[in-house]
């Protein structure tokens, strides 16, 4: 039996428009799950980080976080704390990134709303062109749709989209999230997860259960 490799950069043969993220991100505050990957279909996908993790700075210390089996599709797009302004100001002009051209000004973070980290679940299907801000959780199991806009988080196995996102529906019924919230069949060891990709494809909760 083959064995998955997780720090392969191209995972499929001949396709150089799809990385596992985790072996392409260099950000010390952006974190990847294993066998997370990212299809590009225009720009080279191993500048996610670059073009996709967007108003990301040093200075706000907030990270991506993104669980392990996630699929994200092309042109999605993470905006980070730095591209907020900043509500209870009276002038939406960031007048602190500008440092001395407008003379003394408050710390630079200031500018903007600071609303935490992104993150992402496992097992979590991100669609074409779709955006995150900052600051929303995305539960396991969940699907952002095409070009959804997701201003706040997403509990698991539920199906969003529209701008801002909106639940659509369950992926399936209390008892099967339940257990499958339970089993988290992708801390896995691999051999177990190969051995049981059918069930899992099949959606055999009751396979899985018995694995």
């Amino acid at each position: 039996m083959t064995t998955p490799n997780p720090d392969a950069i191209y995972p499929r043969d001949n396709d150089t428009q799809t990385v596992f993220l985790k072996s392409v991100v260099t950000r010390p505050n952006i974190s990847v799950g294993e066998y997370s990957y990212y299809n590009d279909l225009f720009n080279d996908p191993r500048k996610f980080e670059d073009n996709n993790v967007l108003y990301h700075y040093p200075v706000n210390k907030d990270r991506l976080i993104i669980g392990k089996f996630c699929s994200i599709a092309s042109g999605a797009r993470f905006l980070m704390n730095s591209s907020n302004h900043r509500l209870t100001s009276l002038a939406t002009f960031p007048f602190p990134i500008f440092g001395a051209q407008f003379g003394e000004v408050p710390f630079v973070t200031e500018a903007w709303d600071n609303h935490g980290d992104i993150v992402i679940g496992s097992d979590v299907w991100i669609g074409f062109e779709a955006v995150l801000l900052s600051g929303v959780h995305v539960g396991d199991g969940a699907i952002i749709a095409t070009r959804a806009t997701v201003t706040r988080d997403v509990e698991p196995y539920t199906i969003v989209g529209g701008t801002p996102a909106k639940p659509i529906r369950k992926r399936f019924p209390p008892e099967v999230v339940a257990d499958l919230l339970a089993l988290r069949w992708w801390d896995w060891p691999s051999a177990k997860i190969m051995a049981n990709i059918r069930n899992i494809q099949a959606g055999d909760i009751a396979a899985l259960k018995a694995a």
